[in-house]
């Protein structure tokens, strides 16, 4: 809780003022029952009508000041704590960014996003809280023992007892309510993840008709969830009666002895009521503690699961920071002068975090500058996973990969990655314009870099042909554009970043085969190295380096023609989408 707090300091100030307006409300309040014990022993009983002025006088001014102090209270209380939820939610978010993709993947998405929200909002609520009431509970219980031992110490003794058990009751409450939440927490990551796979695949689920076995699934674990609520919210809701039942025999007593006291002189009537508020004062108080509980459990369960993200050490930095620095994210000039694009595989060996399975074994080739290297393989042989640690999403478990001559990993992760264009398998597109979503890959492009990339991308015709152009608003993840253009979309926020090392994972499937071709044309007119992920034969003729993978191994390299002749693999792939006769004729030819 600690290291959570620490984002309050900035708002130190606020806090500490909410804290003594509230002493002030409090004060006053304790002070108010005293009042009244005068205004009925010296006024009432003595039919003192100046005294009742008097005094009424300074009741009724005392409440004035009590008010104000309570709004000024709240004021900077709720100044404080939204202060501290934007802060501790903004530090959070940059967390995230920086985490490894390794450990990113530990995360459940929707996990993730309940942390950003909810749980942050819980703290934020407990900050608030804590300034406002929950500290203002304490105080007026224990300042309403005192004060009822000044006005009478025999009838005093009554509160004086009665409380600290009650206190050690709650105590014991609290944490078993906190385990109960952090149960409650967890099922509501469980939750949002299904609304969330549920609103990614609505097509998916109409077209197969699914809707009522997703329905059924919701309601499985929305049950999960209201039962581990129901289950919280019984325990700290259980223990109000019995506070309420030990505070309300504790006013009979005082009532009951307070009589006896009063017909033998040891108190007066004044102080009999003035006892008998302070006890509804600390009533009141305690009234509240169920609430409160409630509150600081769902905030300790969600302290843990925000601390588990902070205390997360395996980060990417230099990228967070470049990116929040920066005036566009990307230092182009600097990018093409370190890195001309190089790439070697020196025995590279991979596997996935906690994991026991290879994906990749003893892999070595290189990529000069500006060739073209296409990347083969049957589901699963790990060309993807091969990729992904260009830009270092992953780190190689065994053997080196150098750029330009050096260790990838002596180069900082901002500088390779500026300098990498990458078109993922699964296309991700951003709410916005067309402009928007390509200039996103750099967004100090003008508009005629912007069109640019999309000719190369052959999307630019496309776009032009709508309504707005590159105006249009996209829907959710691109909803109104085809696969197709989707991807061509993606590859020109790519191409937007003039790479030095373009990696393209697959990212043609949607293409037909004259798009495709014009696509790879407009690419030799880059200096980059590409790096192409492809099952089309098509695609991988004009390639400058050929890899075949083969359940993480390479198995052979070379060019279209090499390969021919000497992979069976090979050749069956051109077959399967050739056909024999034109698989043996080109065969024959080349021998």
């Amino acid at each position: 809780m600690a290291m959570i707090l620490t984002f309050l300091k900035k708002y130190r100030i606020a806090a500490i003022s909410a804290l003594c307006m509230m002493l002030i409300e409090l004060s006053v309040e304790l002070l108010q029952p005293l009042l009244i014990s005068k205004i009925i022993d010296h006024g009432i009983r003595e039919e003192n009508l100046s005294v009742v002025w008097l005094w009424g006088g300074v009741l009724v001014g005392s409440a004035i000041l009590a008010f104000g102090a309570g709004i000024a209270s709240s004021f900077f209380a709720s100044h404080a704590s939204q202060g501290f939820g934007y802060d501790l939610r903004d530090k959070l978010y940059d967390k995230v960014q920086s985490f490894t993709y390794s450990v990113f993947n530990r995360f459940e998405t929707s996990s993730l996003i309940t942390r950003l929200t909810g749980d942050i909002t819980q703290l934020q609520d407990m900050v608030f809280m804590s300034l406002r009431f929950a500290t203002r509970v304490p105080l007026v219980v224990f300042g309403s023992m005192i004060m009822a031992l000044y006005v009478n110490v025999k009838l005093g003794l009554l509160l004086t007892v009665t409380v600290p058990l009650l206190f050690i009751f709650v105590i014991l409450m609290m944490k078993l309510a906190s385990r109960l939440f952090k149960k409650v927490q967890q099922r509501v990551d469980t939750v949002n993840g299904v609304i969330q796979e549920n609103l990614t695949g609505m097509r998916l689920i109409r077209v197969f008709v699914r809707m009522s076995h997703e329905i059924k699934r919701f309601e499985k674990h929305s049950k999960e969830l209201m039962k581990a609520t129901v289950s919280a919210i019984r325990l700290t809701e259980t223990m109000m009666p019995f506070v309420l039942l030990m505070m309300n025999a504790g006013v009979i007593a005082i009532l009951w002895f307070g009589r006896k006291d009063i017909g033998t002189g040891q108190a007066t009537m004044g102080e009999v009521v003035a006892i008998l508020n302070y006890t509804l004062r600390t009533l009141g108080a305690l009234s509240s503690l169920s609430w409160i509980m409630t509150s600081y459990s769902r905030a300790s369960a969600s302290k843990d699961r925000v601390q588990e993200v902070f205390m997360m050490q395996d980060t990417d930095t230099d990228t967070i920071q470049v990116d929040k620095h920066s005036d566009h994210g990307l230092d182009m000039g600097n990018r093409h002068a370190a890195i001309a694009g190089k790439v070697e595989f020196e025995g590279v060996g991979f596997r996935y975090p906690e994991s026991d399975i290879s994906v990749l074994d003893d892999i070595s080739f290189t990529a000069l500058p500006g060739q073209r290297i296409a990347i083969m393989g049957a589901t699963g042989s790990g060309k993807s996973s091969l990729i992904r640690l260009i830009p270092r999403l992953y780190d190689p478990t065994s053997g080196i990969i150098r750029i330009d001559g050096t260790d990838i990993c002596e180069i900082p992760s901002s500088q390779l990655r500026n300098a990498i264009g990458y078109v993922p398998q699964e296309v991700m597109l951003f709410t916005g314009s067309i402009r928007e979503n390509i200039a996103w890959g750099r967004e100090d492009a003008s508009l005629e870099e912007i069109q640019e990339a999309a000719k190369r991308a052959q999307i630019h015709d496309t776009i032009e042909s709508l309504t707005h152009g590159y105006d249009t608003m996209l829907g959710q993840r691109g909803v109104n554009l085809s696969g197709g253009q989707k991807q061509r979309l993606s590859i020109a926020r790519a191409l937007i970043r003039q790479p030095s090392i373009l990696i393209l994972d697959d990212c043609t499937s949607a293409l037909d085969v004259r798009t495709e071709a014009a696509l790879l044309e407009a690419l030799t007119e880059l200096s980059c190295t590409t790096f192409l992920i492809t099952q089309k034969i098509s695609s991988t003729t004009a390639a400058d380096h050929i890899l075949l993978l083969d359940e993480g191994c390479l198995l052979t390299s070379g060019k279209h023609e090499e390969l021919l002749v000497r992979s069976t693999l090979y050749r069956k792939i051109y077959e399967s989408q050739y056909g024999k006769e034109a698989e043996a004729s080109n065969v024959q030819d080349l021998l």
